[in-house]
């Protein structure tokens, strides 16, 4: 049995509710000793102005580990492929504009200069012990992206 149909201007409508797949991408740097992370400052609504992972919106066509490299270079002109998956994130309420599902993929890198693009404000290496308040569940994927890394405190 279908639960969906195909409307007038070629979308698909289902029967049932669809949940948003995105992907972030949460690189790491040591210079001088000390242990850096990546971090975007967001544009856009939902957590404006708040600090985040680069990351954003599946496209139809394709994988969520490109999903999390596109996004990377998007929004800070980082080219980087290979990352780890760190895990899957879907708590229902990880998302105030609905239900998106996150994967989280992670590297360590040479600390590359990040530039700001697309919907990103800023972008900015923080050292790990002086960082903002991060938007989302972000706060979460970097304790699970520093145990994949084996990053200690």
């Amino acid at each position: 049995m279908k639960d969906y149909k195909l409307t007038e201007d070629g979308l698909y409508a289902y029967q049932y509710p669809r949940a948003s797949v995105t992907a972030d991408a949460v690189l790491f740097a040591e210079k001088e000793g000390q242990m850096y992370v990546l971090l975007i400052q967001r544009g856009n609504e939902p957590y404006k102005g708040y600090w985040a992972f680069p990351g954003g919106f599946l496209n139809m066509d394709e994988t969520v580990a490109h999903c999390a490299e596109r996004e990377l270079e998007e929004e800070t002109g980082i080219v980087l492929t290979g990352m780890q998956l760190v895990g899957i994130y879907s708590d229902v309420e990880r998302d105030p504009r609905g239900r998106v599902i996150t994967a989280a993929y992670t590297a360590m890198t040479t600390m590359p200069e990040a530039t700001a693009a697309d919907d990103a404000a800023a972008a900015k290496w923080w050292p790990l012990n002086a960082l903002p308040k991060l938007a989302f569940d972000h706060e979460t994927i970097l304790r699970d992206a520093k145990r994949v890394m084996n990053i200690k405190d």
